[in-house]
C-alpha cells in the first residue's frame, strides 16, 4: 500500500473528466438498480434500529432489572464484540456464494434474536441474546453496502453512498421516535421497541427476497455457463484467492482497521450514551432527550448526503478532513449549553460532522478495497473497528463516574456525573485520531470496482479486469472527414477492381 499526502486529497483531473453528468446518469438508472439499493439501505436502517433499541432504553433497562448505566451499558459492548464474528461468516458467504440469501438470512437472525431480546426475564438472558445478536449485526453493513452501491454508476456512488450510510441515522430516528410514541402507550413498556425492530427487520428481509441477484454475479454465472469444460471447484478457488488478497494487501487491512476505528469510537462516543448524557447531566426529560436525539439525527442524515454528494467532486478523504474539521468546530455548543435549544443545535451540528464523514466511508472503503471482496474486506475491517471502539459508551460510563458536575435540581444543588465533559475530551481526542489516519492513506477515487473478476473466480486475487474499462475516444470533426474520405476512396479503388 502506498501512502498518500496531502498534494493527492484531490482526485486526479483525468478521473473528473471522465465522469458523466451528474443527471443524465440519473435518468439511466432502472428500477431494479434503485430497488436493489433500496434494499441495502432499508437493511442498514434496520441494523441501527435494532442496535439503538439498548441505547434508548437505558433507563428502562436500569428499572427493569435493577442495574447500573455501566452494567447495561455491557450489553452494547458485547454486542459491539462480536459484531466482527458476523462480520467474518456473512462477508465470507456473500464474495462466496452471492449477494442475495445472505442477506436475506442474515436479515432474518436478526429478526429472531430481537424478538428474543423483548421476552427475556434477567439481566444474563438479555446479555446472551445481545451478544449472539452481535453476529447478526455485524454482517448487515458489509452486505448492504455492496448490495445498494456496486448495482449504480460509478458518478452516482458518492451521493448513494452518503444515503446510504445515513440509513444509520434514519435507523436510529425512527427508533426514537417508536420509543417516543408507542413505548409509553404500551402496557409492555420497553419490549415494544423491541418487537417492532424485529417485525421491520423480516420486512427487509422479505423486500430483498423479491429482487434478483446483484448484476456482477448473475454476470459471472453466465460467463461459467458460456465456457464450458469441466466444472471448478469454487470453494477452493475462494479459498486461494483469499489466501493471495491477504498475502498481497496486508497492510492495506491494517491501515482499514485503524481508520474504522477511530470512526466507530466518532459515532458512538457521540450516540451511544448521548441520551443518558442529557437526563443526568443535564437534567432533561427522558422526553425532551428524545426529541434531542431526533434533532441530532436530523443533522446526520443532512450531513451523510451532503458529504457524500460532495465527495463526488472534492474526492473522498478531503470530504471527510473537511467535516472532522466541523466535528472539533462545534465540541463546545454540543457540551457547554444548558438550555434545551442551544443543546439540540449543537446536537444537530456535531451529528453532520460525525455523520458527514461516515456518508463517504462505504463508497471509500469500497473504492480502496480489493475488488473482488467489497463485502469481506470492508465489513470485518468496520466490524473489527466497532470490536476496538466496543467500550465507548462504557468508557464514558466511568468517566462520568470519576468527574462529576453540580446541576440544580428542583431548585437544590445535586452532584452528578460530569458526560459532558467526558465526551468532549473523547470526541477531540478521536476527532484528530481520524483526521491524520485520514490524510496519510489511500484513495481510488472513482474505482470500476464492478469490472473486476470476484471471489470464485482464478486472478480475482490479482484485480483480473474481465470488461474494458477505457473511454473509447471521442472522434473530432477533422478525423471523422478524413475517415470518410478514406471510406470514398476505397469504394472507387474498389470498383475499379471489379472493371
Amino acid at each position: 500500500m502506498e501512502l498518500y499526502f496531502p498534494r493527492n486529497l484531490i482526485p486526479t483531473r483525468e478521473r473528473r473528466e471522465h465522469a458523466r453528468p451528474f443527471f443524465t446518469v440519473l435518468g439511466e438508472v432502472t428500477f431494479v438498480q434503485w430497488a436493489q439499493f433500496f434494499s441495502g439501505w432499508l437493511a442498514w436502517t434496520c441494523d441501527a434500529i435494532d442496535f439503538f433499541s439498548v441505547s434508548l432504553s437505558v433507563t428502562n433497562l436500569q428499572k427493569q432489572f435493577g442495574r447500573s448505566t455501566h452494567d447495561i451499558t455491557t450489553a452494547i459492548t458485547l454486542t459491539l464484540l462480536f459484531r466482527s464474528f458476523g462480520a467474518v461468516l456473512f462477508g465470507i458467504l456473500s464474495d462466496r456464494y452471492g449477494r442475495k440469501w445472505p442477506l436475506i438470512w442474515n436479515l432474518v437472525l436478526v429478526a429472531i434474536l430481537e424478538l428474543g431480546a423483548g421476552f427475556v426475564q434477567t439481566f444474563s438472558q438479555f446479555l446472551a441474546v445481545r451478544s449472539l445478536f452481535g453476529i447478526g449485526m455485524g454482517g448487515i453493513w458489509g452486505l448492504a453496502a455492496s448490495t445498494a452501491l456496486e448495482n449504480l454508476p460509478v458518478e452516482l456512488r458518492g451521493i448513494a453512498s452518503g444515503f446510504m450510510q445515513e440509513g444509520y441515522a434514519v435507523g436510529y430516528l425512527l427508533a426514537a421516535v417508536i420509543n417516543l410514541t408507542l413505548v409509553p402507550e404500551t402496557s409492555v413498556g420497553w419490549r415494544s421497541l423491541f418487537w417492532t425492530a424485529s417485525g421491520i427487520s423480516m420486512f427487509a428481509a422479505f423486500i430483498r427476497l423479491l429482487l434478483p441477484e446483484s448484476e456482477v454475479f448473475l454476470r459471472a454465472k453466465a460467463a461459467e455457463a458460456a465456457r464450458g469444460g469441466p466444472p471448478v471447484n469454487k470453494t477452493k478457488v475462494f479459498l486461494k484467492e483469499t489466501k493471495s488478497m491477504l498475502k498481497k494487501h496486508w497492510l492495506l487491512c491494517i491501515y482499514a482497521v485503524l481508520l474504522m476505528t477511530g470512526f466507530n469510537f466518532l459515532s458512538h462516543g457521540s450516540q451511544d450514551l448521548y441520551p443518558t448524557y442529557l437526563t443526568a447531566s443535564k437534567n432533561f426529560s427522558s422526553h425532551d432527550a428524545t426529541v434531542a436525539t431526533i434533532i441530532g439525527n436530523c443533522g446526520a442524515v443532512a450531513g451523510g448526503v451532503f458529504a457524500g454528494w460532495l465527495s463526488q467532486y472534492l474526492g473522498r478523504r478531503l470530504t471527510i478532513v473537511v467535516h472532522v474539521l466541523l466535528i472539533g468546530a462545534f465540541i463546545p455548543l454540543w457540551i457547554l449549553p444548558s438550555s434545551f435549544s442551544a443543546l439540540a443545535a449543537g446536537a444537530f451540528c456535531i451529528q453532520f460532522g460525525v455523520q458527514g464523514a461516515w456518508g463517504v466511508i462505504p463508497i471509500f472503503l469500497a473504492e480502496i478495497s480489493p475488488p473482488a471482496f467489497r463485502a469481506t474486506f470492508p465489513g470485518v475491517a468496520y466490524q473489527v473497528g466497532n470490536m476496538v471502539s466496543s467500550a465507548s459508551a462504557q468508557i464514558e460510563a466511568t468517566g462520568g463516574d470519576q468527574l462529576k458536575t453540580t446541576i440544580s435540581v428542583n431548585g437544590k444543588p445535586e452532584i452528578v456525573p460530569d458526560y459532558a465533559k467526558v465526551q468532549g475530551i473523547l470526541i477531540g481526542v478521536v476527532a484528530a485520531f481520524v483526521l491524520i489516519v485520514t490524510i496519510v492513506g489511500p484513495e481510488n477515487h472513482g474505482s470500476h470496482f464492478e469490472k473486476n473478476k470476484i471471489a470464485f473466480q482464478e486472478g480475482a486475487a490479482a484485480e483480473e479486469v474481465i470488461l474494458d474499462d477505457e473511454p473509447v475516444p471521442a472522434i473530432t470533426d477533422v478525423e471523422a472527414d478524413v475517415r470518410a474520405s478514406g471510406s470514398e476512396i476505397d469504394e472507387k479503388h474498389r470498383s475499379m477492381e471489379k472493371v
